[in-house]
């Protein structure tokens, strides 16, 4: 592995989805769910995703995937364009990125044994036959801390973290150097959530070149698991910078808000400290304000924030931030 060698590189990506209506279902608007982002993910490291709901995280990283095909922009892997890729071109290239899902008892199919579910990825890609496809399955139960005797079991007989890992397991069976993780642990009880964060941290560790792509909306988990941390709002992407940075010096103001939410274990530096609270809603993504999204909320906002779209920019150290006023 290069180091620093760059992964995944995302340009300008915007991902719309039509709104029709009428028997004819005729175009009236456009969702936007992601409006020109752009971003890079180096071997080896965690890239957090970071956002309220409906920010456009989950599409970002289906996206990243290929389930869905770009409005615009390009999405480059290993030095590959596959933006625009047919399907045809693109099964070779599943075996290398993978998904973990947000559900662990909506993900895993019912009727289909634990090991028939780790081992799917194998035989889909043609990995293993016979023996060798068996103690492949083992292996990757040992790997995410289950015991291969459960290899016959059905999903009802785990308990959420153990499904969890069994998703992890399934992840890991084509041996990616990409997994995306879509919120992995917001449905975990948090004790179980830390087991799973720390499985992760552990895979990566000792699976060199293991590479993650971190969606979520836990600041506290993200600073956990996290190199770098890149923070959406309405479809934008507004600063990256690394977790320090992000932590100690948040710069762009919707970031500042989100970090005043997360609450402190100490109830004297809590008591003390300032809260932002931002005003009105979030706007539609099928009618963004102009400008910056965030100007409508924002307590620095000026003119020129409602007239000219920030872009992200370099303030130092390679922390980026998309705002006028910064």
């Amino acid at each position: 592995m290069i180091p620093n060698e760059v992964l995944v590189n995302v340009k300008d990506l915007k991902m719309y989805f039509p709104v029709t209506r009428g028997l004819l279902r005729r175009k009236i608007a456009d969702l936007k769910a992601v409006d020109g982002i752009s971003f890079t993910i180096k071997k080896g490291e965690t890239l957090g995703l970071v956002g309220e709901s409906g920010c456009g995280k989950t599409t970002t990283g289906r996206c990243v995937l290929r389930l869905y095909r770009p409005t615009e922009g390009k999405i480059f892997f290993e030095g590959q364009d596959i933006s625009l890729l047919p399907e045809s071109k693109m099964r070779p290239l599943r075996r290398k990125v993978s998904l973990i899902f947000q559900d662990p008892y909506g993900s895993l199919n019912p009727r289909q044994r634990a090991g028939s579910i780790v081992g799917e990825p194998l035989k889909v890609h043609r990995i293993g036959t016979g023996r060798d496809y068996r103690e492949r399955v083992a292996q990757l139960f040992r790997l995410v801390g289950l015991d291969p005797d459960m290899i016959n079991r059905v999903p009802h007989e785990f308990s959420g973290g153990q499904r969890q890992r069994i998703g992890v397991a399934r992840a890991l069976a084509g041996e990616p150097s990409l997994i995306i993780c879509d919120e992995p642990v917001s449905a975990l009880d948090v004790s179980i959530q830390a087991q799973i964060i720390n499985l992760l941290k552990e895979l990566q560790s000792g699976l060199r070149g293991l590479t993650y792509l971190f969606i979520a909306h836990d600041l506290a988990v993200v600073r956990h698991i996290s190199d770098r941390i890149a923070v959406m709002y309405l479809g934008r992407i507004v600063e990256v910078t690394d977790k320090e940075s992000l932590y100690d010096n948040p710069l762009h103001p919707y970031t500042r808000a989100l970090m005043s939410a997360v609450p402190v274990a100490d109830p004297f530096v809590e008591e003390k400290r300032d809260r932002i609270i931002l005003k009105g809603e979030v706007p539609s993504p099928l009618n963004p304000p102009h400008g910056c999204h965030f100007h409508p909320r924002c307590p620095l906002s000026a003119r020129e924030c409602s007239e000219n779209t920030p872009v992200l920019r370099d303030v130092g150290g390679g922390h980026e931030v998309a705002c006028l006023r910064v």
